[in-house]
Formats: structure tokens, C-alpha cells, sequence
């Protein structure tokens, strides 16, 4: 189980924080395992731990990319941030499909989660992740495209 961690995570300590929390998960919650299938699920634990932790880690590193993305901001002039605020409303208003114009609105200016979105829109969260992230790609080409 270690040697699966270590593998999908390439790190020492969280491989082992992992299996303990398999096993602490075990004592908490027991479950009804039979020895041909006892090795299975905890590989499986371990496996689908490793993947929460590989998935945080990707958000973590998304949230730390736009924070470095606004402290660029920050160092922009007045003058220069009023252009930028002026094409990203107007690159808004022309986001292709419509849905993810909704999206960007309702996360950014409602602060909605994206299963607040995904509930009031009806379709799953991962669809939602799909048009933001649609959005934002075509608002960065907006954005590019009236630097030059």
C-alpha cells in the first residue's frame, strides 16, 4: 500500500500519512472484508486517496497561478487596468456558447461554487469546470489580442 502511495505521489510522507489514514478510516468505520477481496480494497483506498491528494494539488497550483495573475494586475496603472477591466467586459459579452457567459457571471460576480452553478443550471460540476475554463481561455485571447 506504501509502494502504490509513494509511486502515485512521489512523496515519503504523505505516502505514509496515507496508508495510516486507509487503516484509521478501517478502525473508525469498519467494513466486512473477506480475504480474497480484503488486498483489493485497500489498494483501491489507497489508490483513490492518492488521487484526492494529486487533485488538490492541481487546484492548489491553479488558485497559486491566478494569484500570481493578479499581482500582475496590481502593477499595472490605473490607466492601463481601466483598458484591461473595458476588454474583458466587452470579451464577456461575446463568450461563445452563451452558457459559459452565465458561468463566468455567476461565479465571478455572484460568487457562486460550482455546485451552486451546477444545481441552477442543471448539469454536473465538471461541466461547469469545462465552460469556465472555456470562458477564461477565450477572455485571455481577448485580452491578448488588445495588447497588440
Amino acid at each position: 500500500m506504501y509502494r502504490l502511495a509513494s509511486i502515485l505521489l512521489h512523496d515519503d510522507d504523505e505516502s505514509k500519512d496515507i496508508v495510516h489514514d486507509v487503516f484509521a478510516r478501517l478502525l473508525v468505520e469498519p467494513v466486512e472484508l473477506h480475504e480474497d477481496t480484503a488486498q483489493s480494497y485497500l489498494l483501491s483506498s489507497v489508490r483513490n486517496r492518492c488521487l484526492n491528494v494529486i487533485r488538490n494539488r492541481k487546484i492548489h497550483e491553479q488558485v497559486h497561478r491566478y494569484l500570481l495573475l493578479s499581482e500582475d494586475l496590481e502593477q499595472t496603472s490605473p490607466l492601463e487596468f481601466e483598458h484591461e477591466l473595458e476588454v474583458l467586459r466587452a470579451g464577456i459579452d461575446t463568450l461563445f456558447p452563451p452558457i459559459c457567459r452565465e458561468v463566468i457571471q455567476l461565479h465571478f460576480s455572484e460568487g457562486l461554487t460550482f455546485r451552486e452553478i451546477a444545481e441552477r443550471l442543471g448539469v454536473s460540476e465538471r461541466t461547469i469546470y469545462k465552460h469556465l475554463r472555456n470562458a477564461l481561455e477565450q477572455l485571455r485571447q481577448t485580452l491578448r489580442n488588445a495588447e497588440q
